[in-house]
């Protein structure tokens, strides 16, 4: 840039806001008042770096942009410095969060297991049955068991659901890492509430057909939220016939997630 148009309420005033934007000095300009101004119209002036100052200028504006660039460079290596501190505290935080949660997870399945000549049923009948009591619900559990699986079902506590499962999910947890203690072959543990599993799958199953519709109509991909790898897999089995989108997990869990976009012919 070897000249600019400025305005001021005078003219002196539109040669400095030129100056100013050149980053010049007088000595090496040219100027033109193109309006003189007046009580209800502004000054107007071009500026021009003068020819015999050119190179001079852009010298000066070389070395510039060097210093500047090399601020920028001593700032984003500060503030990489500093993100990557922050980054290492929250990962401190999360380690000892973890920590206390898994310490809390020992103190609960320690305080409700059951001698380890028990029974994966009995195991998880106890287990439960103390949760329900503890949390002053009145629901009651059933325990079936298949050769690869203990089911346990509940009737009467929704209010261990959650949020889509949330709390079920916990639970499942939980009576897994109990059942599981001190035994290598115990067997997977599923744990379910008034029919909430099959409720849930019948209602991914529509929500990837309508979405299915939706991405039909639009030719545009479809971010779903963040689920769990079986619900992911529900969503995935519905759609695995289509033949007009595709299914794609993203993310990293628990944060994981499925895009559901058109299907490359």
């Amino acid at each position: 840039m070897l000249s600019i148009e400025a305005t001021g309420k005078n003219i002196e005033q539109a040669i400095e806001n030129a100056l100013f934007e050149l980053k010049a000095i007088r000595e090496d300009v040219d100027i033109k008042i193109l309006e003189e101004g007046g009580f209800f119209k502004k000054a107007k002036v071009l500026v021009s770096i003068s020819e015999d100052a050119v190179e001079k200028y852009q010298s000066r504006e070389k070395k510039r942009q060097e210093i500047v660039a090399e601020v920028k460079t001593e700032e984003t290596v500060a503030e990489q410095a500093q993100q990557q501190e922050e980054e290492a505290k929250k990962e401190e935080e999360v380690v000892a969060e973890q920590d206390d949660h898994d310490e809390e997870i020992e103190v609960l399945v320690s305080e409700n297991a059951q001698p380890t000549s028990a029974t994966d049923v009995e195991k998880t009948q106890y287990f439960i049955n103390g949760i329900i009591q503890k949390a002053k619900l009145a629901g009651n559990v059933e325990v079936y068991e298949s050769d690869d699986e203990v089911l346990a079902k509940i009737t009467g506590a929704s209010e261990l659901i959650g949020y889509r499962g949330e709390g079920l999910n916990a639970l499942q947890y939980l009576t897994s890492v109990m059942v599981s203690k001190n035994n290598r072959h115990s067997k997977r543990v599923k744990v379910d509430c008034d029919n909430y599993r099959a409720r849930r799958e019948d209602t991914l199953i529509a929500l990837a057909h309508r979405m299915e519709r939706k991405v039909e109509k639009s030719h545009s991909s479809v971010k779903l939220e963040p689920m769990t790898a079986n619900e992911r897999r529900i969503i995935h089995t519905a759609l695995s016939n289509s033949k007009t989108v595709q299914t794609e997990s993203k993310g990293t869990e628990p944060h994981r997630f499925l895009v559901i976009s058109p299907k490359q012919n």
